[in-house]
């Protein structure tokens, strides 16, 4: 490696740094808003840091990463929306104080015996989904550590999306997902945090062994993991050419759980239940963003040509997806497994996209992850900022008569579901007309078809949870404190409503004047 290669790199060395930083703050002092200022400050490096890497790219970094246009495109993306992450999980932090462990049996199991000692005096044990009270005790829940998972995440999101070898791709996938293991749950005293983070490890790990046995049997064949050699390794007929494409089915069956495709998609739901609200929206943006963008170049545009297996498999895959996340979201009552599926459905309309080929496809998936992040973060983001100290905003009923409590949150919220709904005048509407261009343009006209009749299914649950929150909101007794509860007015804005006024300004640019997003995208991909 040489200057060169360092520069390429600055990125992804400023996430290093950053959480070497993170780890040794949190081990000297132990201070939730130094930690949290830190991690702001040094995604911002980063992001900072991609204007000095653009001159020297494209640039082969080893054989395992390449920083060219395409790459930084995406870890730009990637750092955006950890930023915003970091906004909203500090303000959603900040209010879970000291942690009382409930009167329950299945979470005093789990904790030593010294601690289950002090969950049994009646002056350390609350009630669930109550606002605890007393001074602060022994069981002080330490959030620091959740910054630096967060930042490692991160940087194995962007190693994913510069890579073109499967080591690489495996190391980089493994960062990310490892850290995800514990913010899924870090709110350890929630028992449907628990239950979230055993299941996804569990099936996390599964869908990584078969990635690395569909990597195993890939090599056997072509003697290479390098994604360039691969697209350009022949195919072989005899046992070669079956051993082949099963060590593709295998890749793509672990891709397909990253990206919760059905009938991969069964941990989603619940995993997004479990895990805190702002973490929530890190998977469903940066995890899933960095897996489609690492397709995309595994692939190449053009790669899944009609009529071939993997267009066909792949193609099922969109159709199962968009129809199982839209009716399965039909169902829900809870906000957080809506989103998930929701975000189920919105990865079945990029694979219209992605099999449309070429390099309007590209674009399409750009500019559509791009709104995607916008919208997701957002939705999520409200989710956080009304969220208690004692659990997340996530129940249909807390947003009942929101309009009338906090305008401005429900007026955020509901620009984010019409964005979801593809309804014009929100990036939302811009990002699906270019996948539906795409789709169009390769005529795949019964994908595209099956896109608009989901959309219009989709568009019926985002409508009724408007209409929850336009509703009038029942009386409170003076006693009652949740989360319809009116909120105590802050002195200054808080982080979260910083994030969430950019990310709607952010929609409203892209849908109404998506012009020079489109241009810049085509200049990066050569469209």
């Amino acid at each position: 490696m040489n200057a060169l290669d360092v520069l390429a790199l600055l990125p992804l060395l400023g996430l290093v740094v950053t959480a070497l930083v993170l780890m040794l703050s949190a081990a000297c002092c132990r201070n939730h808003r130094l930690v949290a200022f830190l991690t702001l400050f040094g995604l911002a490096a980063s992001l900072a840091s991609l204007p000095i890497a653009w001159p020297v790219t494209p640039r082969q970094v080893t054989p395992l990463l390449l920083m060219d246009h395409y790459a930084l495109f995406f870890i730009g993306l990637i750092l955006a929306a950890a930023f915003a992450v970091t906004m909203f999980s500090y303000e959603y932090f900040k209010r879970r104080g000291t942690v009382y462990w409930p009167n329950n049996a299945d979470v005093t199991t789990a904790v030593s015996s010294e601690r289950r000692a002090l969950a049994r005096r009646p002056e350390r044990q609350s009630v669930p989904l109550q606002e605890p009270e007393g001074p602060p005790g022994a069981l002080a829940r330490q959030r620091e550590e959740y910054y630096v998972l967060l930042v490692l995440a991160t940087a194995g999101a962007a190693v994913l999306v510069a890579s073109v070898h499967f080591a690489s791709f495996f190391l980089g996938l493994e960062l990310l997902t490892v850290a995800l293991y514990a913010l899924v749950a870090y709110t350890r005293y929630n028992p449907l945090s628990i239950e979230a983070g055993v299941k996804y490890l569990v099936l996390a790990g599964l869908s990584s062994a078969f990635l690395l046995f569909g990597m195993g049997l890939v090599y056997a064949v072509t003697g290479t993991l390098a994604f360039p050699a691969l697209a350009a390794a022949p195919i072989q007929v005899g046992a070669p050419g079956v051993l082949m494409l099963a060590g593709m089915g295998m890749i793509m069956v672990g891709i397909a759980f990253k990206l919760s495709l059905a009938p991969f998609h069964l941990w989603a739901a619940d995993v997004y239940q479990g895990t805190p609200a702002p973490a929530a929206a890190f998977i469903a943006t940066v995890s899933k963003g960095a897996v489609f963008a690492v397709l995309l170049r595994y692939l190449g545009p053009g790669s899944t040509t009609p009529g071939s297996p993997l267009f066909t498999v792949f193609a099922g895959l969109a159709v199962v997806s968009m129809f199982a996340g839209n009716l399965l979201a039909l169902q829900q009552r809870n906000l957080k497994r809506l989103l998930a599926f929701s975000s189920i459905a919105h990865m079945g309309y990029l694979l219209v996209a992605f099999l449309a080929g070429g390099p309007w496809a590209a674009m399409a998936v750009a500019f559509y992850l791009a709104a995607y992040f916008i919208t997701t973060l957002g939705a999520f983001g409200v989710v956080s900022a009304l969220s208690t100290s004692a659990r997340d905003a996530d129940d249909m009923e807390d947003y009942r008569g929101l309009a009338w409590r906090r305008p401005w949150m429900a007026g955020a919220f509901s620009l984010m579901l019409l964005s979801l709904a593809g309804i014009p005048l929100t990036a939302g509407f811009v990002g699906k007309f270019w996948v539906l261009a795409a789709g169009i343009r390769s005529g795949l006209w019964w994908l595209a078809l099956t896109l608009v009749v989901n959309s219009a299914i989709g568009l019926f649950y985002y409508l009724r949870v408007l209409a929850i929150m336009y509703r009038p909101s029942p009386d409170l007794s003076g006693a009652e404190q949740t989360i319809d509860s009116p909120p105590v007015r802050e002195s200054a804005p808080s982080l979260a409503s910083v994030a969430l006024t950019v990310l709607v300004i952010a929609l409203l640019w892209l849908g109404l004047y998506p012009a020079p997003a489109i241009r810049a995208i085509r200049f990066l991909f050569g469209a």
